[in-house]
Order: structure tokens, then C-alpha cells, then sequence
């Protein structure tokens, strides 16, 4: 059996949204951005951003809601939801009609990497009982 896997590490780039399917489950939607540095052909450095959409199910976006915060560093392995059409990023149109294409994970495991300081300010704003480095398999 093969198992298409996903592993990211970023910081959140705004404060989770959470909300209930019909069942009833909780699911906590993020996106989170992962960084890159390097140098092109000309010797300039280049900064390279890529955002993921992240989706989390039961108690794992219970714990991804009370714990994560704008700016949060996180470590998230998951699986990759492929757009029917195109089998790649789900492509869609902007407000503007311009092309657009984004890259969504179904989340298996969160690990809160940042600790009580992990937000991008320095500033403290997980609460004090949360664990510094959390992992949540679900």
C-alpha cells in the first residue's frame, strides 16, 4: 500500500477559523506559510513563499483553535487534496478573473513548534499552560 505524504514547517498567517460540518465534527481551517532563501543566477538573494490552506478535523482542531495563533510556528504532516480537474493545486479565479492556484493539506498531525514565544513578534501569545511543543496525532 502507498500513501501519498506531506510535511511542512511554517507559521500560520492569521489566527485559525474554526467551524462544524453537519455531523457535527469540528474542523479548524489555517493557512500557513513556508519560507525559502537562495540565490539565483545573478548572486541575488531571493525569498520564495509558498502558502498552504490546512485543514484540521475533531480534536485536533479543537487543540489547533485554542493554541495556535497568527504567527505560530507549526509543523504539519498530511495529505495533499489534489484538484479533480488537473489532478495538481485546486485552480480557481480570482474576484479580478485572474488565475489562481492554491495548495491544500488534510492535516494528520499538528506540532506546535513555537512554545509559548513561537509567534512571529516574540510576543507571548499561546497560554501559559500550553505545552511548548505539542504533537497531536489524530
Amino acid at each position: 500500500m502507498t500513501h501519498q505524504k506531506s510535511m511542512i514547517i511554517g507559521r500560520l498567517g492569521a489566527d485559525p477559523e474554526m467551524r462544524y460540518a453537519p455531523s457535527g465534527q469540528p474542523v479548524a481551517n489555517f493557512s500557513v506559510a513556508t519560507n525559502r532563501k537562495f540565490k539565483n543566477a545573478g548572486g541575488e538573494d531571493v525569498k520564495e513563499t509558498v502558502w498552504f490552506k490546512v485543514s484540521a478535523w475533531g480534536k485536533m482542531a479543537e487543540a489547533c483553535n485554542n493554541y495556535l495563533h497568527k504567527g505560530s510556528l507549526v509543523y504539519v504532516e498530511g495529505r495533499l487534496i489534489a484538484d479533480p480537474a488537473t489532478g495538481g493545486p485546486r485552480v480557481w479565479n480570482r474576484q479580478d478573473g485572474s488565475p489562481a492556484a492554491s495548495f491544500e493539506l488534510l492535516a494528520e498531525l499538528v506540532r506546535f513548534l513555537g512554545g509559548k514565544n513561537g509567534d512571529a513578534t516574540g510576543q507571548a501569545e499561546q497560554p501559559t499552560d500550553a505545552p511548548a511543543e505539542t504533537e497531536i496525532p489524530f
